[in-house]
């Protein structure tokens, strides 16, 4: 006998918010019950995105009062997560809520507290965790020895639109740390290392921007095991085209690399671009006698990977299979909760000039 399904409430219908109405909408385990939004265009698109209709609010927390949602699915600007979250806990849901988990790491405790308090599921929308190529990288990544190198970056030259979501995002955090936590869980994934200290650059390029925000800089961390890491991101119009996807680890005895993005599918200004990759490019240290390299590069096939909305699904059946069956997330909320603390401690060393000593 199949299960009841879940009721879920969608928070914000902006890009992410459509890619998983459409995973709740296709999975017979989820029952959309709502689509929030203060604005009502985008709520209309969401609708026609999905190919249906839903009960429509403009006030989150009316919609949560009045539709007794099982699960709460927040893709709100970051400065309402906690916010939001903390409220569907206190009403009784899981809760999906995309990255970051808050602005702040006490925010994100929070957060993290009152999901265990509730007894409810908290599954954070960290895309790259559930994506084919990425968890070969990272496994790939875990065969060249210690330490590692590991370079990453993600550039994204915005006009338009996308420069507007990109202004409105930064109202509330700098690229290094909205799009930083997923790189710095990649590497604490690579690794297995704690974190020891953070360092960071960084430039305000738009008199566009709030007072105080940057919209280039790039961050630099050292783990308990030697190893190191960088990752860069710059947004807007005036960022450069050139070596803006970089995806790079180095070890003892080679590297691995993503080597490129799908072919015509390079737009720097495109939000999906850090989930994008055509093949891994593994190389072998190893050299013979005379000098030259034991061993051929290797290329090693990501064909077939999903796109964006596919992707999303997969981060919704995990939602699903956590709820339904129970699962123990208890590493995957405090890994959240450190790739913030990482990326937070790049801004204060930033905006202090310092390097911060992780404790």
């Amino acid at each position: 006998m199949a299960s009841t399904p879940i009721k879920i409430l969608v928070a914000g219908c902006g890009h992410m918010g459509t890619s998983h109405a459409k995973a709740y909408h296709a999975m017979p385990g989820f029952e959309i019950v709502g689509v929030v939004s203060r604005g009502e265009k985008s709520r209309r698109a969401l609708l026609a995105a999905v190919g249906a209709e839903y009960p429509q609010f403009a006030d989150y927390h009316e919609a949560l009062a009045a539709t007794k949602p099982d699960a709460v699915s927040i893709n709100t600007y970051p400065d309402t997560h906690a916010e939001y979250a903390l409220a569907a806990f206190k009403a009784g849901c899981h809760v999906f809520l995309e990255k970051p988990v808050a602005v702040t790491v006490a925010e994100a405790e929070q957060v993290v507290a009152a999901a265990r308090e509730a007894g409810k599921k908290l599954v954070v929308g960290y895309i790259l965790r559930v994506h084919p190529t990425w968890k070969r990288f990272i496994e790939t990544a875990q065969t060249l020895g210690k330490p590692l190198v590991m370079r990453m970056n993600l550039n994204q030259q915005s006009s338009g639109e996308m420069w507007q979501t990109h202004k409105a995002l930064m109202d509330s955090m700098s690229p290094i740390v909205d799009c930083g936590v997923h790189y710095v869980d990649v590497m604490c994934q690579m690794t297995r290392s704690k974190p020891v200290r953070v360092s960071a650059i960084g430039a305000r390029l738009s008199e566009e921007l709030v007072p105080g925000m940057y919209n280039y800089g790039q961050l630099q961390v050292a783990f308990a095991d030697g190893s190191v890491g960088w990752y860069e991101a710059g947004w807007g119009p005036m960022i450069s085209e050139t070596a803006y996807f970089v995806k790079d680890v180095i070890g003892p005895s080679g590297c691995v690399s993503i080597a490129g993005v799908k072919e015509g599918e390079s737009e720097t200004d495109d939000i999906e671009a850090h989930t994008k990759a055509a093949v891994l490019k593994l190389h072998h240290a190893e050299l013979k006698p005379d000098g030259s390299f034991a061993k051929a590069d290797e290329y090693l096939d990501c064909s077939g990977e999903p796109d964006h909305d596919g992707l999303c699904q997969l981060e919704q059946e995990v939602f699903l299979d956590a709820i339904q069956n129970d699962r123990d997330l208890s590493d995957h909320m405090d890994d959240a909760v450190n790739s913030l603390r990482i990326v937070l401690a790049a801004d204060e060393a930033f905006k202090t000039g310092t390097t911060v000593e992780l404790t």
